[in-house]
């Protein structure tokens, strides 16, 4: 992993860390909610018929991936299981389960806020490892899991780069496998799920959420003889940890045009290396409040007066944004015009959820203006549809170009990187992306509130085709040179995708 990924990702968990720190010291004696509190029956059927009725309504991409008779299975499967009284935790799951049969990456469930706030304010203990799971072409129907880290410091057993084989006498691909089925995804997309699971964090939080949480682990692990031996390892209590309470301590310290600066810096910058005749530019997220068409502007005027040969961008962690900023950076570098969208449509302008519906009447106004009814029968945005988008001549970048993409680049950042997949100059190396390479549902994303648990649901309203020829088989964008990761390479903490890449660009001088 580089430098710079690695100070996004420590600055990202530092941030979130520290916000879960204040928000204890402020609000931990106002929270009154109680996440042993159960409804009744009466009170989660109701939630569901607002899950289930919005999303038919307006979710323009519902069987997409999965046929309407097929979904109405998942959906009646899930009023099955509210037969008796739940938490909002155990409800979740329930949604969790139905709603990734949509296959859509942007169709998540959210907690309630009032979960939300005792969740940052109450020490809840998790599944103490992140692991990084992959699965490799001889393994079609397995995956690897390393330890990437271990949140219990003092264990020196399961360490970075150790492989682990079962926990609490399940084998992980089992684990993995019922895991997968609580994540939505981009169609078919199993390199997202396993990201998910692979991030920061990730494995121990829905470790936790869908098979609960204990007091101590029982792991099986791959010992350094070869042979399989098992450790036992408690669970995490943030709280507790004394040296991540002062890592916020200190970054609390900071005035908040500082931390915000922070935030900027590990999110998007360019460096270049002279001697290489490299510019790396890491580029962590395509949203608005990053100023990135000045950066993009001064970076790209930089590689034009130093006369760079090779660029590297890396949108690994890039979850996508403003399509604003991901066509204004791919203005940079295509060598023809494109379009962004071949269609762009949402398949209602009304709802009967409508006071659910987070910003109905800002997003009515935009659907009323802003699109039109074609013969179809849906509502076409038809800017994108129509509108070509040129080259820029101001430091267009020629030379040789390389994306690192992988399960966490979605949304815009797949855009981008289909956009110029086809160019001779362009290569992707890494893992195929997290966003469909065919389309996804995005654009206006409104939360839906359900009326009783409060249990959010992130409700796409337009179906967003990006090139009607690909393919829709559910996969992403695939790289042309395949960079996997290796029980080694975790190790030693190598980015074994910036290897290749470098080891691409000698090969070429």
């Amino acid at each position: 992993m580089s430098s710079s990924m690695k100070k996004f990702l420590n600055t990202q968990l530092l941030i979130v860390n520290c916000l879960l720190f204040i928000f204890s010291s402020c609000s931990v004696s106002k929270s009154h909610f109680s996440p042993s509190k159960k409804y009744s029956p009466e009170q989660l059927n109701k939630d569901y018929s607002v899950f289930r009725g919005a999303l038919e309504e307006s979710h323009p991409g519902i069987y997409w991936y999965t046929p309407k008779t097929e979904m109405d299975e998942y959906f009646d499967w899930g009023k099955k299981q509210l037969t008796d009284s739940m938490t909002e935790e155990q409800f979740r799951k329930v949604l969790n389960y139905v709603i990734a049969k949509i296959n859509c990456g942007h169709t998540v469930v959210r907690s309630s806020k009032a979960f939300a706030r005792y969740r940052d304010t109450n020490n809840l203990k998790i599944f103490p490892l992140s692991l990084k799971i992959w699965q490799t072409p001889d393994q079609p129907h397995g995956e690897t899991a390393v330890v990437a880290s271990n949140l219990i410091r003092r264990d020196s057993l399961l360490t970075r780069g150790v492989v682990v084989k079962k926990i609490n006498n399940q084998p992980v691909t089992t684990i993995i496998d019922t895991i997968a089925a609580y994540i939505s995804s981009d169609g078919n997309n199993l390199t997202h799920k396993l990201q998910v699971m692979s991030n920061r964090g990730g494995f121990g939080s829905v470790y936790t959420s869908v098979f609960g949480a204990r007091e101590n682990y029982f792991v099986d692990y791959v010992g350094a003889d070869g042979n399989e031996r098992t450790a036992v390892i408690p669970s995490y209590n943030p709280r507790a940890d004394s040296a991540n309470r002062a890592a916020i301590s200190r970054f609390t310290r900071t005035s908040p045009n500082e931390r915000k600066k922070q935030i900027i810096n590990a999110t998007r910058n360019l460096r270049i290396d002279f001697a290489g005749n490299t510019g790396f530019m890491d580029l962590g997220s395509f949203g608005r409040s990053l100023h990135l068409k000045s950066f993009f502007r001064q970076s790209f005027k930089s590689l034009q007066k130093n006369k760079i040969k090779n660029l590297v961008i890396d949108v690994r962690g890039n979850g996508g944004g403003s399509v604003t900023n991901s066509t204004f950076l791919t203005r940079f570098i295509a060598d023809k015009k494109f379009k962004v969208a071949d269609s762009l449509f949402a398949i209602t302008r009304n709802s009967r959820y409508k006071k659910y519906i987070e910003k109905y009447f800002f997003n009515r106004l935009f659907m009323i203006f802003m699109t039109v009814k074609k013969n179809d029968g849906r509502y076409h945005f038809g800017y994108f549809e129509r509108h070509y988008f040129r080259p820029k001549k101001k430091n267009h970048y020629s030379g040789q170009v390389y994306i690192l993409t992988g399960g966490n680049s979605f949304s815009a950042t797949t855009l981008f990187a289909q956009a110029l997949r086809p160019q001779q100059n362009v290569t992707i190396v890494g893992e195929e992306t997290g966003g469909g390479a065919y389309g996804n549902n995005a654009w206006l994303i409104p939360d839906l509130t359900l009326p009783v648990t409060g249990v959010r649901i992130r409700l796409p309203l337009f179906c967003f085709v990006m090139d009607k020829n690909i393919p829709k088989d559910g996969h992403g964008v695939l790289p042309e040179v395949l960079a996997l990761p290796t029980a080694d390479a975790i190790r030693r903490g190598a980015d074994y995708k910036m290897e290749k890449v470098m080891e691409l660009i000698r090969s070429r001088q």
